[in-house]
């Protein structure tokens, strides 16, 4: 039995601006400026101002009235509310330009390459070999990963020629072809299905009369876990080689490649991993300057043409046609303004946030030393800018700002806290600075291990459990002892 009743809720909504200018802030400038030329190509009331024109009292919208729909092309509204000539520029115009801003064109980041897979196409086609071989070998190298490798199993790919390509074949002629032919192509080590056989494919094309090649071959080929295990004296008594003859050949080894593919693009274009900072940061007279590097971003501003055409429709209120095209113009101002509010919002949180960070790190920013560095978590910004903990997150995410010592990725300024001997507290950054010094200082044939790191870190104040020292060193991607032996 259907009943009727009131139910009181309280809830929270986030409103289409607020989700928009959530998404703007989390973004970077080469980001960011992409969104902005979207949004520039899909709304036409929006529009980039003029270097000479920004000086000018731009006209602004009013407050729009809420209601949309069918409803509102029969309701008379007042175009003047969309003219007003009194209200501020700042609110219709975004200007974010600093006074050391360049022009800046991402189009020197795009350059031309070529796949890994024409490549091979290319000499495969070249090759003088049967018309069913040739199907055979383009099968193969489709099945390439981007690093050149063969990852499925043979007899997977048999079946699959069977059912996709109508080719029924062997297992023994799948490998024939993948070895005489696929594997003979540049680069050397391409079709491996392996790291040892992707080593070996590489040391064969240059295997000589030199001994260390030589050396070098057989240790692949037949000592490849003593080598990846580091047990280097396995090796020496194997071979009853001197140590100098055995650093030759791992020498050899070094100047080989484990992903031959990594030098070729899979998607033609090749982007420069270049990075813009989003802040600048500045020091002059041991004042820190934060400042935000919104060089991509041009000052915008509502379209008067679009003002105007409003205007003009407006005027004729018994056309529904005209009513119609006057609503669908009131709409794109209306996004118009909403955007540029947006990006206003959105400078300000962005400035507001390294405003808060620059002085709590302010020792840092002077000084260049990450031993000065605070423990600062994300709330210490959030209690400061009394911006919510998730705002604070979204502006650090994939940031980096231009230093007086470098460019640096926001994040790295933020770490959690332990207490020295002397009950202070220090950075987990600052630990695992000591951490990588002390092992960048370690005798090579006899490494420290995690419990002699331990021991050391205890002595010079920082009483950390192993466990936590095999936690740091792994986020610094560091190896195990055994691993970072050498001759």
């Amino acid at each position: 039995m259907l009943k009727q009743h009131l139910q009181l809720k309280l809830g929270q909504k986030l409103a289409p601006q607020q989700i928009q200018l959530m998404k703007l802030i989390q973004l970077h400038t080469l980001e960011f400026e992409e969104e902005l030329e979207r949004e520039l190509e899909e709304n036409p009331a929006l529009e980039i101002a003029k270097e000479e024109s920004k000086e000018d009292d731009y006209s602004s919208l009013e407050e729009a009235y809420q209601d949309e729909g069918t409803e509102s092309i029969e309701t008379d509204f007042d175009v003047n509310d969309y003219l007003y000539d009194d209200e501020p520029n700042y609110k219709t115009a975004s200007s974010n330009y600093s006074a050391d801003d360049e022009e800046f064109d991402n189009e020197s980041l795009l350059t031309e390459g070529q796949s890994l897979y024409d490549y091979l196409m290319e000499q495969i086609h070249l090759a003088n070999i049967n018309e069913e071989d040739v199907k055979i070998a383009e099968y193969l190298i489709g099945n390439l990963d981007t690093d050149g490798y063969l990852r499925r199993e043979i007899k997977s790919i048999v079946d699959d020629l069977a059912f996709s390509q109508g080719i029924y074949t062997t297992k023994e002629r799948v490998d024939d072809v993948l070895e005489n032919y696929v594997q003979k192509l540049d680069p050397p080590g391409v079709g491996a299905r392996g790291l040892q056989e992707c080593l070996l494919l590489q040391i064969e094309k240059k295997v000589s009369s030199d001994k260390a090649v030589s050396l070098a071959a057989n240790i692949l080929r037949h000592q490849f876990d003593a080598l990846t295990n580091k047990h280097y004296n396995k090796i020496i008594q194997k071979y009853d080689i001197e140590e100098e003859d055995l650093k030759d050949a791992l020498d050899e080894i070094s100047k080989l490649s484990p992903k031959v593919g990594g030098n070729f693009d899979t998607q033609t274009i090749t982007i420069n991993q270049e990075i813009i900072p989003d802040f600048v940061i500045q020091v002059k007279d041991g004042i820190v300057i934060p400042m935000l590097n919104s060089k991509n971003a041009p000052t915008l501003r509502v379209s008067e043409e679009y003002k105007d055409i409003l205007t003009t429709y407006s005027h004729d209120k018994k056309s529904a046609d005209h009513k119609q095209a006057a609503l669908f113009i009131k709409q794109k101002l209306d996004a118009a303004k909403w955007y540029i509010d947006a990006i206003n919002q959105r400078q300000n949180t962005l400035l507001q946030t390294i405003n808060a960070i620059v002085k709590f790190q302010k020792n840092y920013f002077i000084t260049g030393d990450e031993k000065s560095l605070k423990p600062m978590i994300l709330k210490d910004i959030a209690d400061i800018t009394g911006f919510d903990i998730s705002t604070i997150s979204r502006v650090v995410k994939s940031k980096y700002a231009d230093t007086p010592n470098g460019i640096i990725y926001l994040k790295d300024l933020f770490s959690d806290s332990l207490t020295n001997d002397d009950g202070e507290e220090v950075s987990t950054k600052e630990i695992k600075n000591h951490l990588q010094e002390v092992i960048s200082k370690e005798n090579k044939r006899k490494p420290l291990t995690d419990d002699a790191l331990v021991v050391i870190l205890k002595e010079q104040g920082y009483n950390i459990a192993r466990r936590t020292i095999a936690k740091y060193r792994e986020q610094l991607n560091i190896p195990v002892a055994r691993l970072r032996k050498e001759l």
